[in-house]
């Protein structure tokens, strides 16, 4: 009796044995047809975009046909009767494809090694690894969703955003000279507007870049552009030239983040074959911020009557207007993110599998069904996820006030864009990053000081031409005689006016020296540019004018009483040629970068990144010598249009580079930090140049064009983007 109750319990025994080899066995074998079908599907994804070859392998609607049958029937083999209440097999699909694990890790029984178990320098070169690998994968993925109507969808959002940048690029100089007139600013303050936007933007760039690379592209696309949405709109109703400043210069810095993200954004959705185009085509928009700007301040600024005022203390002038409508791209621009999803390849790289999934599934069946074809399936099973290194993280006391937790919460994010900043500072990256801000500090210093000097050369050849014409009156005498119309650019001297009156009329440009005003009435007079320099008033007496101590130079006053004197500066520049000239001048310098932005964007992927990079900035120096030419304002004109026109493609390739060279943990910082290094430029070149206007030409062309050609040099010591893959 116990030898066969032995018998039969060793029997048993032995069947489980038997049961768990065969289970171990089949476990190993289904891991073998996973990771097979995983390697046939990069071979099928690769040959279908590159050779075709394996058509008779694959379905024509892009699935698998007799080798996938075959596969099932041979996993439907190896797990015959298998029990469903059996575990899982790892990494076995459930539901919404996961990322493999993996398996270089894995001990010889089965199990993982725990990350907490292996060093920093291993669990980095891991990820480093799972992110060449997704490099590939993701550009074959990018290829099967095609190129289509999701991009373009995606193209307009994002160029409205850009559209903003150029609108708010080119506000500053069109309000500048309305804005000090109307708010009264001393020449000690005159300036201050140009720099404090530029360092605004400076600052804003580098933030918002870092912060897209923490937590994510749109959404901190979407709160970046509606700061500056808000900001710019209040701008245009406050009063105070201090708070103007301060609104601007916020303003400034919500719209610092736009360049960086949105060309980050955009090429993490563009195959390979695509991105060095369509990222050129992109930069149009800028250039249509431009236009815009340009066209709305001359049909609108030069109207004062539009203005309207609520006594002395509101005055709400034509230029406020303008700053309005130039906000609507921004408002457009906030409105229609709300409506696209984020990046995919970021939230691959921060680990969110599902997310990408679906809204790569989105973008092909978008494309898709735009082409006709609903029907066809998206293949893609599994994508990798690079391994998730764990930062130890100082955490708050969940008893905080809510202002601590903020305070801690923005502290926390702050860290993480400097400590993203400094990955941006080391190996491999480094070198690439000092030649990248070099080249945009150099292209910005020059294009942004030429753009300063260019007008402001106008302007004075204007002043000359002007003050050429102005018409000279010597030892007059009037007597009993009503001026009741405009005085433009005249000089009178040793002149006697005896009970004159002057009613309702305007002196513009008009200078009075060493003359003398007795028993004269002066009623609603409004002066621009005009002085009494070593005159007498005797008995005058004035009602309603602007007249003031800043007017009366040396200027003695007898018997002479003012009444109702006009408070604020006066918006009298209706008719003013030289306004609507100086816009024509900047609408027609942002058009001449049309021809420019077309041959950039269909010579990017031919002729290379580097060739046209290098070759833009070199011709665009070479072409600031010709200034020294430039004689007469229809000259000087004409040079800015061929200098604008060269230096576009520069800008453009400059960009595509920036973008490449990046990898998507950090692409949004090391773009932001160029692009600050450009707005530093951008200040310096305000400065330097602004500094040199109708002193000397030397100077600033022989600076620019050094600086331009250098710059060019550098840029062609980057290494070529061409054929790369997104990392």
């Amino acid at each position: 009796m116990d030898d066969t109750y032995k018998d039969r319990t060793s029997l048993a025994k032995g069947a489980k044995d038997i049961a768990k080899e065969a289970k171990r066995h089949a476990a190993k074998k289904v891991n073998k047809m996973m990771d097979r079908a995983s390697d046939e599907y990069s071979q099928r994804s690769y040959n279908r975009f590159q050779d075709e070859e394996d058509d008779d392998y694959y379905g024509q609607d892009g699935n698998y046909t007799e080798a996938a049958g075959e596969e099932e029937e041979a996993l439907s083999d190896a797990t015959e009767g298998h029990d469903d209440e059996d575990e899982i097999y790892e990494g076995e699909y459930q539901g919404i494809p996961d990322g493999g694990q993996p398996k270089d890790s894995q001990l010889a029984a089965g199990k993982q090694v725990p990350d907490a178990l292996k060093e920093r320098s291993e669990l980095e070169s891991e990820r480093q690894a799972d992110e060449e690998e997704l490099a590939q994968q993701y550009e074959l993925i990018i290829q099967e969703c095609g190129h289509g109507r999701f991009q373009w969808q995606l193209f307009f959002v994002l160029g409205l955003a850009l559209m903003s940048d150029g609108v708010e690029v080119f506000v500053v100089g069109f309000v500048l000279p309305s804005a000090e007139t109307d708010m009264c600013i001393p020449n000690s303050g005159a300036g201050w507007l140009g720099s404090i936007v530029y360092l605004g933007m400076m600052v804003g760039a580098f933030f918002w870049g870092g912060l897209s690379d923490k937590v994510g592209r749109r959404q901190t696309l979407l709160i970046c552009m509606s700061v500056n949405g808000f900001f710019a709109f209040l701008s245009s109703f406050v009063q105070g030239y201090g708070v103007f400043l301060l609104c601007r210069m916020v303003s400034g810095f919500g719209i610092g983040g736009a360049v960086p993200i949105v060309f980050s954004y955009f090429s993490e959705v563009l195959a390979r074959e695509k991105r060095g185009e369509h990222l050129s085509w992109l930069c149009m928009f800028w250039m249509i911020g431009g236009i815009y700007a340009s066209a709305m301040a001359w049909a609108i600024i030069p109207h004062y009557g539009w203005s309207f005022s609520m006594g002395s203390a509101y005055q709400f002038h034509s230029w406020r207007v303008f700053v309005v409508v130039c906000a609507l791209p921004c408002v457009c621009s906030v409105v229609s993110l709300t409506f696209v999803p984020e990046s995919p390849r970021f939230f691959l790289e921060v680990g969110k599998h599902d997310e990408a999934w679906m809204v790569l599934k989105h973008i092909h069946d978008t494309n898709m069904r735009a082409r006709g074809q609903p029907e066809k399936v998206f293949t893609v099973n599994r994508i990798k996820i690079p391994k998730q290194i764990d930062e130890l993280v100082e955490m708050e006391s969940q008893s905080a006030n809510p202002v601590s937790k903020v305070l801690f919460r923005m502290k926390t994010e702050l860290n993480g864009i400097w400590l993203t900043f400094m990955k941006c500072l080391s190996y491999p990256v480094k070198d690439n990053t000092i030649k990248l801000a070099i080249v945009w500090f150099t292209l910005s210093f020059g294009f942004y000081g030429l753009s300063v000097w260019f007008p402001d050369v106008i302007k004075h050849l204007q002043a000359d031409e002007y003050a050429s014409r102005v018409k000279t009156h010597n030892n007059e005498r009037i007597e009993d005689f009503t001026f009741n119309f405009t005085l433009e650019n005249q000089i009178h001297t040793n002149g006697v006016f005896i009970n004159d009156r002057f009613v309702s009329m305007k002196f513009k440009s008009v200078t009075f020296i060493s003359s003398t005003f007795q028993n004269c009435y002066f009623d609603d007079v409004t002066t621009m540019g005009s002085y009494f320099r070593n005159c007498t008033f005797i008995e005058a007496f004035f009602y309603n004018t602007d007249i003031d101590n800043t007017k009366l130079i040396n200027t003695r006053l007898i018997n002479s009483t003012f009444h109702h004197n006009k408070t604020g500066c006066q918006m009298t520049f209706d008719d003013d040629y030289s306004a609507y000239w100086v816009y024509f001048v900047n609408f027609l310098g942002t058009l001449a970068v049309l021809p420019g932005n077309i041959v950039s964007a269909l010579l990017m992927d031919k002729i290379g990144r580097l060739t046209m990079l290098g070759g833009s900035m070199v011709l665009s120096g070479i072409s600031c010598f010709f200034l020294w030419f430039g004689t007469s304002e229809s000259m000087m004109i004409g040079m800015l249009c061929l200098y604008n026109g060269l230096s576009i493609s520069a800008w453009n390739s400059l960009d595509v580079v920036t973008v490449e060279l990046y990898p998507t943990d950090r692409r949004g910082t090391g773009f932001g930090f160029c692009n600050a290094m450009c707005k530093l430029a951008a200040v310096l070149g305000n400065m330097i140049f602004g500094s040199l206007v109708g002193i000397t030409k030397a100077i600033p062309i022989l600076l620019a064009s050094t600086v331009l050609v250098c710059g060019g040099l550098v840029g062609l010591r980057l290494p070529d983007t061409r054929s790369n893959v997104l990392m």
